[in-house]
C-alpha cells in the first residue's frame, strides 16, 4: 500500500497508524538489482534514515567500492513509502540514494542519483522541466525451471503448463503454439488471475496500472503497461514492478522472469520505452513534422539513433539480450524511425491525434536493463541529438521483419561485447553535465566484460556437442 508519505514525520505517523513492525531499506546496484537491509521498527530512527544515513558495506555490491574503502551509507526517501505486500508481518519499505560518509557527496556510482541528474541536466539547459517515461514490460511466467553449469555440465530447463511440448498439465489439450500467445483467452491464457494479482498490487503501492494481457510468446509470456510517469519516479516504480511480479508468482508456486529471451525459436521479452518531453505543462514532442513530432522530437529521435549502439550497452546490457535481437522475432534490430511501424528501432504511436500523447517509443530495450541507468543514457543521447540538429534520417515504411527489406538499413551490433566497445569509443554524450562519469562508465565495461562476457564466451554450449562432437 502506498502511504503518501513526503517527509520523515509523515513516515512516523505512518508506522504509528499501520502498526508497522519492521522497517526495510532498498537500494540498486550498478546492474539493476534492488538490495535491502531491515530493522525492527523499535530501532527506527528518523536522523540515521533520513540524515546521518545508514552504514552498510559498499564492498559487497556489485559494482560500487574496492575493499579498502567499503563504509557507504543509505539515505531513506520518504515518498517513496509503502506497505511491503511480499512481507508477512507489516513492514514499511522505502528507496534509498547511495552516499560516501567521508565526503558526504552522494555516490557518482548510485544509479539513482545518475537518473536524477539526467532530470536536473534537462531542467539545467532550458529545454524541458518534465521527462515523462511509460515502459512496457514484458516477462515470462514458468512453472518450473532449473539450470545448472559445471565444467563438465551445463543444462537448463523451463516448462509451463501452456506450453505446446507439455502433456501432463491440467486441461493439457489447450496449448499456446510458438509465437501464437498474443491476447488468447482462458483456458489458453492460463495467468489472466495471477495477472490481474499484480496489477491490484501494483494499484495499491502507487504505481498507475493500464492494462494487462499475454504476449506472443508461448508457455507463459505476459505484459503489463504502466501510465508514464516522471523519470525518477518511472525508474523507482519499474523496481517494484519486477520486485512485485516476482513474488506474487512465487506465492502461486510459479517463477517469473525478466530475462530476455528464455526459450529458443519463439519470441523474446521486450522493454519499449515510451518517452516525451515537457515544459510548463505543453507537451514539446508535438508538432506538424513527420508522424506530429516536432523538429525537437525528430531531433531528439535523431540522437538515440546515432547513440544506439553504445546507448544498448546500458538498455539491452545482458549476452541474453542478443539472443532476442535478431531478426524474424518481431525484434527491432534496424536502426530507423517509422510511424506505426513496429519493426523499426523507434516507432511513433498514432493511436491519438492529442497533442499530450505524442511520444517516441524506443523498442531495441529489454527488462533486464537498470531502469535508471537506461532512462538516463536514452535522455542522454537524445539531448545531444537536440543539441547538434541531428536528423533521423527517411522512415522506414516498409516491413523490416521482412529479409529483402533488412538489407537496406543498418541494424544495431548483435552482441554485448560490440556494444561494450561501441559504449567505450562514444560515451562522451554521457558525460555532459556530470550526468555519468567516467569512473562509472568504467566500472560498468570492466564488470560486464570480465563477468559476463567471457562467462559466456569461454564456456561450450551445449549445442556445439550436438554439432562438434564427433569431428
Amino acid at each position: 500500500m502506498h502511504l503518501g508519505c513526503t517527509t520523515p514525520r509523515d513516515v512516523l505517523a505512518a508506522i504509528s497508524e499501520n502498526d508497522i513492525k519492521m522497517v526495510d531499506f532498498k537500494f540498486t546496484d550498478l546492474f539493476g538489482q534492488w538490495q535491502h537491509f531491515t530493522v525492527p521498527v523499535e530501532h527506527f530512527d528518523t536522523d540515521g534514515a533520513f540524515e546521518e544515513g545508514m552504514g552498510f558495506d559498499g564492498s559487497s555490491i556489485r559494482g560500487f567500492k574496492s575493499i579498502e574503502a567499503s563504509d557507504m551509507v543509505l539515505r531513506a526517501d520518504p515518498t517513496t513509502s509503502i506497505i511491503d505486500a511480499a512481507c508477512a508481518l507489516p513492514t514499511l519499505s522505502m528507496v534509498c540514494n547511495v552516499f560516501d560518509p567521508i565526503t558526504g557527496e552522494a555516490f557518482e556510482r548510485d544509479p539513482r542519483l545518475v537518473a536524477q541528474k539526467a532530470v536536473d541536466h534537462v531542467k539545467a539547459l532550458g529545454i524541458a522541466d518534465t521527462i515523462y517515461i511509460g515502459p512496457e514490460a514484458e516477462f515470462f511466467i514458468f512453472d518450473e525451471v532449473s539450470y545448472h553449469q559445471g565444467r563438465n555440465s551445463a543444462a537448463f530447463s523451463v516448462d509451463s503448463e501452456e506450453a505446446p511440448w507439455t502433456s501432463e498439465f491440467p486441461g493439457g489439450g489447450h496449448k499456446v503454439g510458438l509465437k501464437g500467445g498474443y491476447f488468447p483467452v482462458a483456458p489458453f491464457d492460463t495467468l489472466q488471475d495471477i495477472r490481474t494479482e499484480i496489477v491490484r498490487a501494483m494499484i495499491d503501492a502507487g504505481i498507475k496500472t493500464e492494462l494487462h494481457h499475454h504476449e506472443v510468446g508461448t508457455a507463459g509470456q505476459c505484459e503489463i503497461d504502466m501510465q508514464y510517469a516522471p523519470l525518477v519516479q518511472m525508474a523507482d516504480q519499474v523496481q517494484l514492478f519486477k520486485y512485485l511480479v516476482k513474488n506474487v508468482a512465487k506465492s502461486h508456486g510459479k517463477t517469473a522472469t525478466f530475462m530476455p529471451k528464455p526459450i529458443f525459436e519463439d519470441n523474446g521479452s521486450g522493454w519499449h520505452v515510451h518517452q516525451s518531453l515537457w515544459k510548463d505543462g505543453v507537451p514539446l514532442f508535438a508538432g506538424d513534422g513527420y508522424a506530429g513530432l516536432s523538429e525537437l522530437a525528430l531531433n531528439y529521435v535523431g540522437g538515440i539513433l546515432k547513440h544506439i549502439n553504445s546507448l544498448l550497452a546500458f538498455a539491452a546490457p545482458l549476452t541474453n539480450s542478443y539472443r532476442r535481437l535478431v531478426p524474424g522475432y518481431e525484434a527491432p534490430v534496424i536502426a530507423a524511425l517509422s510511424a506505426r511501424n513496429r519493426s523499426a528501432a523507434i516507432r511513433v504511436p498514432m493511436y491519438s491525434s492529442s497533442p499530450k500523447s505524442k511520444r517516441i517509443e524506443f523498442r531495441c530495450p529489454d527488462p533486464g536493463a537498470n531502469p535508471y541507468l537506461a532512462f538516463a543514457a536514452m535522455v542522454m543521447a537524445g539531448l545531444d541529438g537536440i543539441k547538434n540538429g541531428y536528423s533521423p534520417g527517411d522512415p522506414a515504411e516498409e516491413d523490416l521483419f521482412e529479409e529483402e527489406n533488412i538489407s537496406k538499413y543498418t541494424q544495431v551490433k548483435g552482441s554485448l561485447s560490440e556494444v561494450l566497445d561501441a559504449l567505450e569509443e562514444d560515451h562522451d554524450y554521457l558525460l555532459e553535465g556530470g550526468v555519468f562519469t567516467k569512473d562509472l562508465i568504467d566500472a560498468y565495461i570492466g564488470y560486464k566484460r570480465l563477468n559476463e562476457v567471457d562467462a559466456v564466451r569461454l564456456r561450450p554450449h551445449p549445442q556445439e556437442f550436438v554439432m562438434y562432437y564427433g569431428t
